[in-house]
């Protein structure tokens, strides 16, 4: 099991899905934690009080993604309240359905420009040897099906991100990479939902997947297994781009 003890790891969009299961599977290992969220202040709390009872740390903060102060402001406020950040997750992250210049404004903001400005403001604070994870989408990488070009752009250029981060950060043995799943089992997108059974087809495995699978990826990537992996996309698809 990926030991994180004396870590500490800020996730974004932590209060539910994904980000929570994240949450917890780097408290599990050891990891102070401290998660963002933007409306979902019970569900934040409640992540909080499932670590907090197994005799972790963790704090929540309200920060909406598409806000750049704000971003900025909660890395910082991450590191401040933990001492230290070691570990970067940036899951927050939306879909849209219209592709209106407000739509397409807020997409790129919360998919794309947060991503990096949050970056940027860990790696100030991280000593030599930290994670920096971003959560795409499989999407990002091939796109399966029709309607979704402006979320499947916004998912893209976090590949070119990864990319020249992890050159830049690469010379402090900080890594930086993304991990993009398939069609996994959350309230945004449950495996009963109306496009389910379309999308379960196109993965090779039959099936949906469970947050904790990606949970464990990036687990993985945040801990001393991960150190030589770095710029990397790896996919948690169950085969969808395979």
């Amino acid at each position: 099991m990926t030991n994180l003890k004396g870590k500490a790891a800020l996730v974004t969009g932590g209060s539910r899905g994904i980000g929570a299961a994240i949450a917890m599977a780097l408290a599990e290992a050891g990891a102070d934690l401290a998660l963002t969220f933007q409306g979902s202040k019970d569900r934040a709390d409640a992540v909080v009080t499932r670590i907090e009872s197994k005799g972790g740390r963790a704090v929540a903060i309200r920060a909406d993604s598409a806000d750049a102060a704000a971003v900025t402001a909660s890395v910082d406020e991450a590191a401040s309240a933990l001492g230290r950040l070691d570990i970067l997750v940036v899951n927050a992250g939306i879909v849209t359905e219209g592709n209106s210049l407000e739509e397409i404004d807020r997409i790129l903001a919360v998919n794309t420009r947060a991503p990096y400005l949050a970056a940027l403001a860990a790696e100030k604070h991280m000593t030599d040897g930290g994670r920096i994870i971003t959560i795409g989408s499989c999407l990002g990488e091939a796109v399966r099906f029709p309607g979704i070009t402006l979320y499947s752009m916004s998912k893209a250029a976090i590949t070119g991100m990864t990319r020249g981060l992890a050159r830049d950060l690469g010379p402090r043995g900080i890594t930086v990479n993304v991990v993009q799943p398939g069609p996994i089992d959350t309230d945004m997108n449950p495996a009963s939902g109306p496009s389910a059974d379309g999308q379960r087809a196109l993965t090779a495995l039959g099936r949906y997947g469970r947050a904790e699978e990606v949970a464990a990826m990036v687990a993985f990537l945040a801990g001393p297994g991960g150190a030589y992996v770095t710029g990397a996309q790896i996919a948690v698809d169950g085969g969808t781009n395979a």
